[in-house]
C-alpha cells in the first residue's frame, strides 16, 4: 500500500456533524461497547496519551484515574471543542509524526483511530516510540471483516431475525473507502487483522490482552452481539526493547 497523504480525510468538513452525533455521552460503539472495558485497562497509568482524541471525550474519562492526560488530534475544530470542555492537555498533530519525546507516556491509547490513519505503520511506530519502557499501548479498532464489507455499496444488512448478512471483498488488500453517515464523509482505511498483529509484533511489542467486548443494555445491544464488529487489545513495550533501541 502506498498511503496518499494528499487525500482529503473529510474530518474538517465533518467535524460539526461528528460533534452532533457523539454529543457528550458518545455513540453506541463507545458508550455501550468499548468505554467500560477500555477504562478497566487504563488503571495504574501516570501519563496517558490519546492519539486521535477528537473532542476529548475519552481523555476526560481517563482523567478520573490518570494524573496527566494529553490528547492529540489533527482537526482544529474538534480540538477547539476539546479545549472548551477541558479535562486534559490537547495538542494539534498527526499520529505519523508526534511532537513528543521518546518514552514520554506510560499509556498510549488509540480508540477507534487506526482506520483514520493513512500511514498506519508510521503511526504505530510513533506510538511505540513515545511509549516508556514497560508502558502499554491500548487499542480499540473495527474488525477487518467489517471494513472489508464497505468495499461494495450496501455491504451489510440484517434480515427479519436481525441476523447480519455481509458482502466482504478485498479483505487482504489494503485500501481506502469513504464512510458516509449522518452528514459525515470520512476517509477510512481497511487493513487485515494479520497486518496489525504482525506490525505490532515487528515493533517488538508484547500482546497482553485481546477481547471482542459484548454490548450491554437494550435491543440494540442484543442485535450487536449477533455479529460484533469491534475489538480491543493491549500491548506492552518491554524494557529490553528500549535498551536495545535507545528509546
Amino acid at each position: 500500500m502506498n498511503p496518499r497523504d494528499d487525500m482529503d480525510d473529510g474530518w474538517a468538513r465533518s467535524a460539526a456533524a461528528w460533534l452532533e452525533h457523539v454529543g457528550r455521552d458518545g455513540d453506541f460503539s463507545r458508550a455501550q461497547v468499548l468505554d467500560a472495558p477500555m477504562l478497566e485497562r487504563v488503571g495504574g497509568a501516570r501519563r496517558a496519551l490519546d492519539v486521535g482524541c477528537g473532542e476529548g471525550r475519552f481523555c476526560r474519562m481517563m482523567a478520573a484515574q490518570v494524573p496527566e492526560v494529553t490528547g492529540l488530534d489533527p482537526t482544529p475544530a474538534l480540538l477547539d471543542t476539546a479545549r472548551e470542555r477541558g479535562g486534559a492537555v490537547f495538542v494539534e498533530g498527526r499520529a505519523e509524526d508526534m511532537p513528543f519525546g521518546d518514552g514520554a507516556f506510560d499509556l498510549v491509547v488509540s480508540y477507534l483511530t487506526l482506520i483514520d490513519i493513512a500511514d498506519a505503520r508510521a503511526g504505530l511506530s510513533e506510538m511505540a516510540r513515545v511509549l516508556a519502557p514497560g508502558g502499554r499501548l491500548l487499542i480499540a479498532n473495527l474488525q477487518g471483516w467489517l471494513t472489508a464489507s464497505q468495499t461494495k455499496a450496501d455491504g451489510w444488512a440484517r434480515d427479519e431475525d436481525v441476523a447480519a448478512r455481509m458482502v466482504v471483498d478485498r479483505y487482504f488488500e489494503h485500501h481506502a473507502f469513504r464512510a458516509e453517515w449522518k452528514g459525515m464523509s470520512i476517509l477510512n482505511w481497511h487493513r487485515p487483522l494479520a497486518w496489525y498483529m504482525q506490525t505490532l509484533l515487528g515493533l517488538g511489542l508484547e500482546l497482553e490482552h485481546f477481547d471482542e467486548p459484548r454490548a450491554v443494555g437494550g435491543a440494540k445491544a442484543d442485535r450487536y452481539n449477533r455479529a460484533p464488529y469491534l475489538l480491543m487489545m493491549e500491548w506492552r513495550k518491554p524494557a529490553a526493547l528500549a535498551a536495545q533501541t535507545g528509546g
